[in-house]
């Protein structure tokens, strides 16, 4: 089948449409599971075991079932429970959650590869533990933090067709209705597939320039 140009640009505006809410629903949710993440990641540093069971719970629970199952589950079964919530604020909470697992990890393993001197020099310093995690670990643990983020939110990105159940007019849903009205496919999702590069190469080519700027600090 030819692939009509004119078809092509005119539903451009469309898609846009379902491209400003999908930017909107992942920088949303980039910034709880990063936000969430970190503070998972504290926490698993906690005296208190319980504390140390409950986010090795919330982190296995979540790493090991499908993102599809928690939207159908905050979506669908809260309501029975008397919690609703907009299809938006499911969105963002459900891929805030779901990568919060994940980034937990990274900044885990980001704290741990920094000098035990760092910690001991404050100790000898007397800086309260508090300003040692804000001015001397986060932001060194951040640094190879970077790119890791930069590939989640990348991620993120492509998952958000999957929102498209519980009825997000996301990018994914937008190019669908399309097809549906116009019984064109390769247009809309060729429009979509550019409009999706569109967002991910410049969203690393940004990480990547912030990598080298703390590299080079």
């Amino acid at each position: 089948m030819d692939f009509d140009f004119q078809l092509a640009w005119s539903i451009v505006p469309d898609l846009l449409k379902g491209l400003l809410v999908t930017v909107r629903v992942v920088i949303l949710g980039f910034v709880v599971a990063t936000v969430l993440g970190m503070a998972v990641a504290l926490l698993q540093r906690s005296p208190s075991s319980i504390v140390r069971r409950l986010c090795a719970g919330y982190l296995s629970f979540l790493r090991n079932t499908p993102l599809m199952v928690q939207l159908y589950v905050l979506f669908f079964a809260l309501p029975q429970a008397g919690i609703t919530l907009p299809p938006i604020s499911t969105g963002v909470l459900g891929l805030g959650l779901y990568y919060s697992a994940y980034i937990a990890e990274a900044w885990r393993g980001a704290i741990d590869g920094i000098d035990r001197g760092q910690w001991e020099a404050a100790s000898a310093l007397d800086i309260e533990r508090s300003t040692t995690w804000r001015r001397i670990i986060l932001p060194q643990a951040l640094k190879p933090m970077l790119p890791v983020l930069g590939n989640y939110l990348i991620g993120m990105f492509k998952e958000t067709p999957l929102l498209a159940v519980i009825t997000i007019p996301e990018l994914f849903q937008a190019a669908k209705q399309v097809a549906g009205l116009t019984y064109h496919y390769n247009e809309p999702y060729t429009v979509m597939a550019l409009l999706f590069l569109l967002i991910s190469v410049p969203t690393s080519l940004f990480f990547k320039y912030l990598e080298k700027r703390s590299h080079a600090a």
